[in-house]
């Protein structure tokens, strides 16, 4: 199959890493606006709170899409695979870029003007990159033409950090992974907004205002 795009890739000499060259398929910009819809991502590394946040939200009207990874996660503990990820990381990775990937559709279908997303397409690589694994095209692809209006990045906070079944990962880890989102994200040609540390309220609140400053939201401008 022939796409109407290249993907470049660079290896980082330092950490052997590789990201994304900011290459974006002119059409990508084109499936957001089907209906008008705002698809803003939450994202961070594990423990950071942005679960209470889209929670919060929620509970103030607002449409949501779930973390996905967590179900996944859930099923194969079932079936006595204690943390896929690390047992199957390309398999668990495509199941989740998967799930995120009807996510973005099923938004269309909420006939909401904005919708918040736990996570996005691009924590799918940002995570292999973590774990040092190479990306499958699959993956790579539904990165680049799935395209999100806003991400929200919220950083690893220490007070808060709480470790359960399907969160393996040290703090330490955490502001590891907080690192490659970072990169990841930018190397797609996103601009993530740094939640600032605060309660819930202040971070919601934070979260509207930068809606309403770029016309998401209606208000300030």
């Amino acid at each position: 199959m022939v796409f109407p795009f290249d993907y470049i890739f660079y290896k980082n000499t330092i950490n052997k890493h590789f990201y994304v060259v900011s290459l974006i398929p002119t059409f990508a910009a084109g499936q957001n606006n089907l209906m008008d819809i705002k698809r803003i991502v939450i994202t961070g590394g594990p423990g950071t709170g942005k679960t209470t946040i889209i929670e919060t939200l929620m509970n103030l009207g607002f449409s949501s899409m779930e973390e996905v990874s967590r179900q996944i996660i859930r099923d194969a503990q079932d079936r006595g695979i204690d943390q896929l990820f690390l047992h199957d990381p390309l398999g668990f990775s495509l199941e989740v870029a998967r799930g995120r990937a009807r996510h973005f559709h099923d938004a269309a279908r909420l006939k909401q003007k904005v919708t918040f997303f736990d996570r996005g397409i691009p924590d799918v690589p940002a995570y292999l990159n973590y774990s040092e694994s190479l990306i499958p095209r699959e993956i790579q692809k539904l990165a680049l033409e799935l395209r999100y209006d806003m991400v929200f990045l919220v950083h690893p906070w220490r007070d808060i950090y709480t470790a359960d079944s399907e969160r393996y990962e040290s703090f330490e880890m955490a502001q590891n992974i907080h690192n490659h989102l970072v990169k990841t994200y930018q190397s797609l040609n996103y601009n993530p907004i740094e939640v600032p540390f605060g309660d819930v309220t202040f971070r919601v609140n934070f979260i509207i205002s930068c809606l309403k400053k770029q016309n998401i939201l209606p208000g300030q401008s």
